[in-house]
């Protein structure tokens, strides 16, 4: 990020003027298809559409050089099962039964790789159907347990990701999955962990996304402010269980080829298909009189549902902020914090992300349920994290 990217983005936030970034994105009716690597920047992403918060498709030409690319599809543009089963044919994998409802989502079990590709030359040899179901490999954490060298290259646009960075400095977990599956496989009506953007590369056949901007989800919500499973089903047109259906817009669709890659932006509700080849508190509010420590027990809930809370949420920022401060400070952190320019990680973007931070940390240290935790055992205190971050981004301004 170069000095007036960030200029540019700092004063995009101050016109946002406290309103949610995800809930601010102009009118679509359609998504950009981006052609040209050499032409198109980090600063061109960033002002086009990440700080738009509107999707967009990269060109297969982004990622000719992945070894996954490479190596696992055949010349003919199949999946190679060969060199999978040669590679990791013993590694356990998660997966999916589609043709199942389990709340919002689908059953998982788990089976070794080479199970799963012997079901899926079975299904396509019987005519795409199995008395096992439609499944779908998902959320296969390959990156994690294996080297990612060979496999792909970590695009610039999407080099600053707090997320996969706070896993990556506490060893234990990402949010990098893989997903196989045959014609048929699908995922389920649904917005990103924790709201963050992420982006998807298909390897080989095709895949339809359809879009929902932020806000609009609220309109197939059902009379009981349940979400739709499937946005497809003809049951949304029931106006008696979806009174709110009638004002939604289509959905954005997007035809996802080999290769591409699909920018998916924070809060954007979406459902995938393979082609071929709300809050807590008051969930539980009846319980608030009688149940000793409630708010312990929302604090529970939230992490159980969304996957972190409070406690967890200022860690999170403090690990990115610390790390951030070191390349400001020319020291290296673990993971090598400081990056040049050119990965997008450079002084004006650490600059940047610290001011994010401490954005959305001032808004956590006056939230009541943050403030009836004991951040006593805290280090830094929040309070003093906090000054520590409006310090530097007061003192940056010259940068």
């Amino acid at each position: 990020m170069d000095r007036e990217t960030r200029v540019f983005a700092e004063n995009h936030f101050r016109g946002l003027r406290g309103r949610l970034p995800s809930r601010v994105c102009p009118p679509l009716d359609r998504v950009d298809f981006i052609e040209k690597p050499d032409s198109f920047t980090y600063a061109d992403f960033f002002k086009g559409y990440l700080l738009p918060n509107v999707p967009c498709v990269f060109s297969s030409a982004f990622t000719e050089s992945w070894g996954c690319r490479k190596h696992w599809v055949t010349p003919s543009g199949k999946p190679d099962f060969d060199y999978l089963l040669q590679n990791y044919g013993d590694v356990v994998v998660p997966v999916a039964n589609c043709g199942v409802q389990e709340y919002n989502s689908n059953p998982k079990e788990h089976m070794p790789l080479r199970d799963y590709i012997s079901y899926w030359k079975e299904f396509i040899q019987g005519d795409y159907s199995s008395p096992r179901g439609c499944l779908y490999l998902k959320d296969w954490h390959l990156c994690r347990d294996f080297s990612a060298e060979g496999v792909f290259t970590l695009p610039v646009y999407f080099s600053s990701d707090w997320l996969n960075e706070y896993w990556d400095f506490l060893d234990v977990d990402d949010y990098r999955f893989i997903y196989m599956g045959p014609t048929g496989t699908w995922s389920p009506f649904h917005a990103d962990i924790f709201r963050s953007f992420s982006w998807s590369v298909n390897i080989c056949g095709r895949k339809k996304w359809l879009f929902f901007p932020p806000g609009q989800e609220e309109a197939l919500r059902d009379c009981y402010g349940g979400l739709p499973y499937d946005v497809t089903t003809p049951a949304l047109l029931d106006n008696h269980l979806h009174p709110k259906h009638q004002p939604c817009s289509p959905p954005l669709e997007v035809t996802q080829e080999a290769g591409e890659m699909v920018f998916v932006p924070s809060g954007w509700h979406h459902q995938v298909h393979n082609l071929e080849l709300c809050a807590v508190q008051q969930e539980v509010s009846e319980w608030k009189d009688s149940m000793p420590d409630w708010h312990n027990h929302c604090q529970v809930i939230m992490r159980s549902c969304s996957g972190i809370n409070f406690e967890e949420f200022y860690h999170f920022l403090k690990i990115i902020a610390k790390r951030r401060l070191l390349v400001l400070t020319k020291e290296a952190g673990p993971g090598k914090a400081e990056g040049s320019e050119g990965t997008g990680l450079g002084r004006q973007q650490a600059t940047f992300d610290i001011g994010r931070i401490a954005e959305v940390l001032a808004s956590v240290v006056v939230h009541p349920d943050f403030q009836r935790l004991d951040t006593s055992v805290f280090s830094p205190k929040p309070e003093d994290l906090l000054q520590q971050l409006e310090e530097t981004v007061a003192a940056a301004t010259s940068l």
